[in-house]
């Protein structure tokens, strides 16, 4: 191990080998894991739908990266996909082999989930240049941790300031390795009580 950082990559390899993906980029929140999955998937004019009944900052999410939103009725359980996104939020499900090809799989470390390091998030994908610009989008648009880098590695795009540390990473290593290989969702529609289409903040997004 090299940096402190190396952890960082060591937590993202563990996670991805267990999920079923080729790579894992980690990321301080599941509603940042979202946001980023959001702002690199292809462009569409459809809304975004999203179950009425989830974590308010979701649908904020889509709002943000400038989607209309289109609440449904859905009953999940563990995680849902944004159609017609490629973008699944899995904040409530983790155990072996969840991944579902072709998507961006967003995943949550908060103090309530299964693998709970108090805070953090983790995108799961198969696509190489989809894990190459969420890297750099979490960290600035860096490619280096080194900030004198840019000295020699120009910074192409703008980023977010959304990294996982590598004190958190380190924890989610400790906490991997004592959880079960598989295991029950943590949480589902029903635990929503909030029928979130019926919220002011929305008004302005909702077709």
């Amino acid at each position: 191990m090299n940096t402190v950082w190396d952890n960082v990559e060591y937590f993202e390899g563990l996670i991805a080998e267990y999920a079923g993906s080729k790579y894992a980029v980690a990321v301080d929140s599941c509603t940042n894991a979202l946001f980023l999955s959001i702002q690199l998937s292809e462009t569409t004019t459809e809304p975004i739908s999203v179950p009425k009944r989830t974590y308010i900052s979701v649908p904020m999410q889509i709002a943000h990266c400038g989607y209309k939103l289109q609440f449904n009725s859905l009953e999940w359980s563990g995680s849902y996909k944004l159609d017609p996104l490629p973008v699944v939020d899995s904040a409530q499900r983790f155990t072996e082999n969840m991944y579902v090809a072709d998507t961006l799989y967003c995943l949550s470390f908060h103090s309530k989930k299964i693998l709970s390091i108090g805070r953090g998030g983790m995108i799961l994908t198969d696509d190489r240049s989809a894990r190459d610009w969420l890297r750099r989008s979490r960290y600035d648009g860096r490619e280096s941790i080194y900030y004198n880098d840019m000295k020699y590695n120009n910074v192409p795009t703008l980023g977010w300031h959304m990294y996982m540390t590598p004190e958190e990473a380190v924890r989610g290593i400790e906490q991997f390795y004592k959880t079960p290989a598989v295991n029950a969702d943590s949480g589902c529609s029903n635990d929503y009580g909030v029928d979130l289409s019926l919220l002011d903040c929305f008004n302005d997004y909702i077709i």
